[in-house]
């Protein structure tokens, strides 16, 4: 069977793995030699069809082909064979399997397959305690990424640093390892230190060293301002990056993921457009890209990325919540659907989290969304999951949490405009709170000037408290330097609740000519027309809504077509 058990090593070495598990079926139900060199084919054999198990994806019958391999090697004396294991041993690989020579088993890369397959099978307790099998000396670099991954999710974040620190050592570049970092609150100082020593590979030239080492320290020094939400300061980073590496792919969506978390969408959407002109089938933050175009009603653009992610991939998780983005104005029941299927795809995806407790705010369930919003914040606390954690506090009429995650939130972002907005958006539901609500928008316009968030809450405090004057002068001056939909829309809800109707006409069609997709401005318009037109616009029309639902239905399934 040697020549069987050569090719089918070949088989899995060339990713061939349901010829390999066929033949290996022959293979592991052979009798076995009661010799050594039977009993270490046997081994090799059992080996052998649990990588091609796994390459299946057949991970609880590649465990079962692992864990019998094990037993089969403590029956095979060791004493014969010990001079082959120290060089196994020492080299932290297994043999070839074309090789001759009856080398024992490698015990420790199969402990590690062992974990891969428990990992896959979200078994991540017995993965942990098969990889804490493992000597630290014997640990390679994958190993240490894995034990890193495991000992975070059991949330022992002490002992991740330690296996993420190690990566590093043995190589600089491992981007998990340095994302992982820099989460747990290592500075870029502290970064320096470790890649100081990092070996030195290739023998490079110092100034070719050098150059690589200020691009990539300042790439750490990004991450490190990002994970302590100091969004600007990574911001401004990695624009300087992209100097150094024109149309990098990689630092474009880096760009347009902490865009669309501080609310700069305008500029996320051109950045995630410019890396998918770049690169047609990336798939990385295209569930954030589809959230954007969804709040942005163009449907169009959104159908076309949904088409496409399809064609690319359609099991990832980011093609789920680009499906549940498209289905949400149509059917928010079954956007959720899309939702759960993202994080039983991936259960640590954070924008599955968020999206899912969007729709259940939107579904009116906002104790399931508290829910949500805290998963996410288990794997990392952005300024999304906050926002949406104290909208649902506040559906739940739970004032003082929501106050307290407001200011949580404030205080993890000290140096953010948004922030001080999520706190005055708890001081202005009751009466008594809204002048402590007017300081916070007053001091996060201060803060960001271009924070047209801040402004409109600021005026609909100012409509609140019948000043709606005030409201008007405070958009009319944004208006004057930043042309946006939302500030026309909001301009023209004032002027209709003050019965200034051809004012508030002229500003609903302003929007819709900045964005021609906004649906607030097309049914503040519908509304509008019907007030000019003496029509209570609160009256139904049974016949005219059931058609235009038809109508609504038949394009969503075409577009989805």
């Amino acid at each position: 069977m040697e020549a069987a058990r050569e090719s089918m090593a070949a088989l899995v070495d060339a990713g061939l793995y349901d010829c390999a598990q066929t033949l290996g079926c022959f293979l592991v139900s052979s009798s076995p030699a009661s010799s050594e060199a039977g009993m270490s084919m046997k081994v090799e054999s059992l080996v052998l069809h649990g990588d091609a198990l796994h390459g299946e994806k057949e991970f609880r019958r590649a465990l079962s082909a692992y864990k019998q391999a094990m037993q089969y090697s403590k029956n095979i004396p060791r004493q014969a064979t010990s001079n082959t294991r120290s060089s196994v041993t020492a080299t932290g690989r297994s043999p070839s399997p074309n090789s001759s020579s009856l080398a024992p088993l490698n015990e420790n890369e199969v402990k590690f397959k062992i974990a891969l397959c428990y990992s896959a099978l979200r078994e991540h307790r017995e993965a942990l305690q098969e990889m804490e099998g493992i000597p630290s000396k014997a640990r390679t670099l994958k190993m240490n990424l894995m034990l890193g991954k495991l000992y975070r999710i059991s949330r022992n974040n002490r002992a991740a640093a330690v296996c993420y620190k190690e990566c590093l050592r043995q190589c600089p570049y491992v981007f998990e390892a340095i994302t992982a970092l820099a989460e747990m609150g290592l500075s870029s100082k502290e970064f320096s230190l470790i890649f100081s020593q990092a070996p030195n590979r290739g023998g490079k030239a110092p100034g070719d060293s050098l150059d690589a080492q200020r691009w990539w320290n300042r790439y750490v020094e990004a991450q490190c301002c990002i994970a302590s939400h100091d969004y600007k300061g990574g911001l401004d980073i990695y624009l300087d990056l992209m100097q150094r590496f024109p149309n990098n792919v990689h630092i474009l969506l880096e760009i347009a993921k902490v865009e669309a978390i501080i609310g700069r969408n305008d500029e996320a959407i051109m950045n995630f457009e410019k890396a998918r002109l770049i690169d047609p089938n990336i798939m990385t933050y295209m569930d954030e890209y589809a959230i954007l175009l969804k709040s942005k009603s163009d449907y169009t653009k959104l159908n076309k990325l949904v088409h496409d992610m399809l064609h690319i991939d359609p099991a990832r998780p980011e093609t789920c919540l680009a499906l549940a983005a498209l289905w949400e104005r149509k059917d928010e029941r079954k956007a959720l659907t899309y939702a759960e299927k993202s994080l039983r795809v991936d259960d640590r995806h954070i924008t599955g989290y968020i999206m899912k407790g969007n729709l259940h705010l939107l579904l009116n369930r906002p104790d399931l969304a508290v829910t949500d919003f805290r998963g996410a914040q288990e794997l990392r606390a952005d300024l999304r999951s906050y926002q949406g954690l104290v909208r649902a506090y506040l559906a739940l009429s739970k004032c003082k949490d929501a106050l307290f995650t407001a200011r949580e939130a404030m205080k993890v972002m000290h140096q953010s405009a948004k922030a001080l907005k999520l706190v005055g958006d708890v001081h202005a539901i009751s009466s008594s709170g809204r002048e402590k609500a007017r300081k916070f928008y007053e001091s996060a316009i201060r803060l960001e000037p271009g924070f047209l968030g801040a402004a409109l809450a600021l005026a609909d405090l100012h409509v609140a408290e019948g000043r709606n004057k005030d409201a008007v002068l405070l958009l009319e001056r944004y208006l004057r330097q930043w042309a946006d939909d939302s500030l026309h829309i909001k301009l023209a809800q004032v002027f209709a609740a003050t019965n200034m109707l051809s004012d508030a006409l002229s500003h609903y069609q302003s929007a819709l000519r900045i964005n021609p997709h906004n649906e607030a401005a097309k049914k503040g318009l519908e509304r509008l027309e019907k007030q000019m037109k003496g029509v209570d616009p609160d009256a139904p029309e049974e016949d005219e809504e059931n058609e235009a639902d038809d109508v609504d239905g038949d394009q969503d399934d075409a577009e989805l077509l």
